[in-house]
């Protein structure tokens, strides 16, 4: 998919009170609970010290499950001189204990919790993540060459790396991009065919087995991008500078050579190892001015045929995935835009052109194209998979779904043209958003695995991610594995052995990378909107629970309108996605209310709003 994060709505259905007699659970303790993220420290909390009485309590921040965690006591004894009001790390010295039993030291004051970079570092701690490398790593990487020296191209090239140069080769990023891991080269043929040249940095010349860099790449797992700072998986050297493609430099790469005809069938494909040299470094948003504003760049002029031929084949691609089925989620990305100071001044929906989908179905095709290859090989490999939805799952998606006027239904087995067919009948419509993201809810999540099963969401049969090796340990890995084929070293054996842990460990760094990335988007919006408390906008219904409904403004921005301050008692109905009160009221998904922001808490990254009659 493209590199959006994904915004999710928070569509809460609360358990019906009707259910009796149901089996006491044993409580989940600290003790059970994974350690987060790369650093995976365990029985550990961030949060803020408060007086308690004679000692001090910490309240952890939010994304700790506060039926597990609690408030953890912290003794005098045991506070270590940290003052009240920090935010500060504990330890908790009895994590098998029951919830409000917990008791802790504290181990590190991170600071105040309003200063932007203590809620930056607190957010780091949480997720067990990093901005800076083990010694070992930064020693390893001190002997790279912030270029290939030339020399080490021409020996190269003797032993069967493909010298690309002459291709006129492009990078398309965000202009705020620096990890440049894929370029693009394109000819138009006779009969309506295309060759593409999908050139992907070869991090692996670089990054060899065993290696502490290669540990520590494992470890990460990937790149971590929050509002204001990425947390790279390799360090800056590699991931800025002597893997980025960037312009005007010879970079070695993995090139997956395709032909493509006029329906968006792969006919011909190869992978191999190359050097190319990017002409160009451009943005979405430049070439999208280019091609329909009509924009003269100067520097692109002799690239606009280029540009061209490359959207005639986009179109071609998408066209040929949308025949067959694949599910085209919409959720707009959240972008906050900061000042020098860290300051949140706006925040929108991050605008996607058409020129994104280029590379999207470039990079969709060339994953396509690696992951056959080697799963026909019967090759150890690491693919993309997205299972087959639940059926009871499906079924209670339909189910709200005729609520809201959509009587499509299966034949036989749920397929994704069937499921692609309802988002495409209610495209455009209110209920849109929330329908999109119930069926997400309702589907199983994408992951990383040694067996290949499809990927259900984009209707492919095999499917990897090899774009990407800068940011993603996986395509890295399979790097590795497409080279150690290459050269015939016969280390299938090796491979099987560890394909295994490396796809489970980067499933968990991704869903925690992901967690992270939001938990820094909702303390930046909850900041942003401290500032414009009384102010109203529009906003639709995205979800409910027992407290209140919960909305979401034009900008992504999401927030709480609490039942108490609409003086009704409500009722929220699960099977029909609707709150209903005692006087009349109802409040349905995608309902759309005027409201006025009344309360924001960037600590508890919450924010309020009342409606406005």
């Amino acid at each position: 998919m493209a590199r959006q994060k994904r915004k999710h709505m928070k569509i809460r259905p609360v358990a019906s009170k009707n259910i009796v007699n149901r089996p006491k659970e044993r409580e989940v303790t600290v003790a059970d609970t994974s350690p987060r993220g790369p650093q995976a420290l365990e029985n550990q909390c961030v949060g803020i010290l408060q007086k308690g009485g004679d000692n001090g309590v910490v309240i952890p921040d939010p994304g700790y499950p506060a039926a597990t965690y609690g408030q953890i006591i912290i003794r005098k004894n045991q506070q270590n001189g940290a003052p009240f009001g920090m935010k500060v790390v504990c330890e908790i010295i009895n994590p098998a204990a029951k919830k409000g039993d917990y008791e802790g030291r504290i181990i590190e004051v991170l600071g105040d919790p309003g200063n932007n970079d203590v809620a930056m570092l607190s957010i780091l701690r949480q997720f067990g993540l990093s901005s800076s490398f083990p010694v070992p790593v930064q020693e390893e990487v001190e002997d790279l060459p912030l270029t290939p020296e030339e020399k080490t191209i021409e020996e190269a090239l003797l032993h069967g790396r493909k010298d690309l140069r002459h291709l006129t080769t492009i990078t398309i990023d965000g202009e705020e991009a620096k990890d440049l891991d894929d370029a693009i080269s394109i000819a138009k043929l006779d009969h309506g065919q295309y060759r593409l040249w999908v050139h992907i940095a070869d991090v692996s010349e670089y990054v060899k087995e065993g290696t502490a860099l290669d540990n520590e790449a494992a470890l990460r797992g990937t790149s971590v991008y929050l509002v204001d700072r990425v947390i790279p998986m390799l360090p800056p050297k590699l991931s800025n500078g002597l893997c980025s493609l960037n312009p005007h430099v010879p970079r070695f790469c993995l090139t997956c050579e395709m032909v493509i005809d006029g329906a968006g069938n792969i006919v011909e494909d190869s992978v191999y190892e190359s050097l190319i040299e990017s002409d160009a470094r451009t943005s979405y948003n430049e070439v999208n001015r280019v091609l329909f504003e009509n924009e003269e760049i100067e520097e692109y002029k002799s690239l606009k045929g280029m540009f061209q031929t490359m959207l005639d084949l986009k179109r071609i691609l998408k066209d040929k995935r949308n025949k067959r089925g694949n599910i085209d989620f919409v959720f707009p990305e959240t972008h906050v835009e900061l000042d020098a100071e860290g300051k949140p001044v706006d925040v929108y929906a991050y605008p996607i052109n058409e020129i994104h989908g280029v590379i999207e179905e470039f990079m969709i095709a060339a994953n396509e194209a690696i992951a056959e290859r080697f799963n026909k090989m019967e090759y150890p490999f690491v693919y993309r998979i997205h299972d087959e939805p639940d059926d009871l799952k499906i079924a209670e998606f339909l189910h709200v779904a005729r609520l809201f006027g959509v009587h499509a239904r299966p034949n036989g087995k749920v397929t994704p043209k069937f499921l692609s067919g309802i988002l495409e009948e209610i495209k455009g419509k209110q209920c849109a958003p929330a329908l999109n993201q119930l069926m997400l809810r309702s589907m199983a999540k994408a992951i990383y695995s040694e067996t290949n099963c499809g990927h259900f969401g984009l209707a492919s049969k095999f499917y990897c991610h090899f774009t990407s090796p800068i940011r993603r340990y996986p395509d890295l890995y399979i790097h590795r594995i497409i080279k150690s084929y290459l050269h015939q070293k016969h280390q299938k054996d090796h491979f099987a052995k560890l394909v295994s842990e490396v796809a489970y460990h980067s499933s968990e760094m991704e869903r925690n990378s992901a967690d992270a990335e939001r938990a820094s988007v909702d303390y930046k919006c909850a900041q942003y909107m401290l500032e414009r408390l009384g102010e109203e906008f529009d906003a639709v219904v995205s979800g409910a629970c027992n407290a209140g409904i919960f909305v979401q403004l034009e900008n992504t921005i999401e927030g709480m309108v609490p039942f108490h301050s609409i003086n009704e008692y409500f009722v929220f109905d699960e099977q029909k996605l609707e709150a209903r009160g005692s006087r009349g009221t109802v409040f349905r998904i995608g309902q759309k209310l005027r409201v006025k922001v009344v309360a924001a808490d960037p600590l508890m990254h919450h924010i309020d709003f009342n409606l406005v009659e």
